[in-house]
């Protein structure tokens, strides 16, 4: 019988085993409206119609409703799958089926549909893959560039842990307009939240995009409220910066199943304020740090913002 992903033991058989843990009661300031109107649906018909599956579904983002209404999706390619289990993650995992070859072509066709500006392409961790899937990613990018020339391309990629050198190098050479990495947390709460992953591994990927092309925007984001301190936040912004991250993004962490990592605390909009101001203090070039800050969400807005803000900074050097 198949896995019914609708079903979370099913979907998070890793997770079934796991104590249930309270889950907090969410505050005025981080809910949102329920999915509705023409847009929505029109964004949801085109997904459906080429079998695409998209992050803002599978991870259960708050803000679906208000992206979709607008034509905006982030299409998640390489299948529902993953084949890491990390804490705080509502995408299934498991064995992913094989790579669907004609993927690349439905997402550059749905791109062209929806007509969008900038498109954010994210995927699974893929580690049964040999390079991670990094020339299924580069064969996206070349398609829908194909298709939509005027477009921008955002990719939000795995960490390639268990790959080559070439692999990053593969996606590099596609020549995405941004390419985004999360590190999603702070170092010291990897092992619980990450434990697939190394911290150090995730920021040396993104300086190596910066030494392969220094004029490829770079992209990473965490999310607080899983136990982390402001010492450790202010740490992974300097850590950032140290490696040449362009642009960072910090939301808060909702929980997704009462199996999931516990939501710490509820960080307030006044300390988001006070993230935002320290990191445009330590120099990136963009900053989004809000609770409903998600790696794509007004990815199109933030991608002029961050274009003109390196306009203004070559033009005063």
């Amino acid at each position: 019988m198949p896995r019914d992903l609708k079903i979370p033991d099913q979907r998070h058989p890793e997770k079934a085993r796991k104590p249930e843990t309270p889950r907090l009661k969410k505050p005025d300031w981080i809910r949102v409206k329920a999915p509705s109107g023409k847009g929505y649906s029109d964004t949801k018909a085109i997904m459906r119609e080429h079998n695409l599956v998209t992050v803002c579904e599978e991870a259960g983002c708050p803000n679906v409703g208000e992206c979709w209404s607008q034509g905006h999706a982030t299409m998640m390619i390489m299948g529902e799958i993953c084949t890491r289990g990390c804490t705080f993650c509502n995408v299934a995992t498991g064995r992913p089926d094989a790579l669907d070859v004609f993927e690349p072509g439905r997402v550059a066709d749905a791109v062209k549909k929806l007509g969008l500006n900038h498109v954010v392409i994210t995927s699974v961790d893929r580690d049964d893959v040999d390079d991670g899937g990094a020339e299924h990613i580069a064969q996206t990018i070349r398609a829908t560039r194909r298709q939509s020339p005027g477009t921008t391309i955002e990719v939000l990629t795995p960490d390639f842990l268990r790959c080559g050198p070439e692999a990053l190098e593969t996606v590099v050479k596609a020549r995405p307009d941004v390419f985004n990495h999360n590190l999603e947390t702070v170092p010291g709460l990897y092992p619980e939240v990450r434990p697939g992953a190394r911290y150090f591994h995730s920021l040396r990927l993104l300086q190596r995009v910066k030494e392969m092309d220094p004029t490829m925007f770079t992209k990473s984001g965490i999310m607080v409220g899983l136990g982390e301190d402001r010492q450790a936040v202010m740490q992974v912004m300097d850590d950032m910066r140290a490696a040449d991250v362009d642009f960072i993004t910090i939301g808060q962490y909702l929980q997704p199943t009462s199996r999931h990592h516990a939501v710490a605390r509820y960080v307030t909009p006044e300390e988001f304020a006070g993230y935002e101001k320290a990191a445009w203090g330590k120099g990136f070039l963009m900053v989004s740090a809000t609770p409903l800050t998600r790696s794509s969400y007004h990815a199109g807005d933030d991608f002029a913002r961050l274009s003109a803000a390196r306009q203004a900074k070559l033009g005063n050097g």
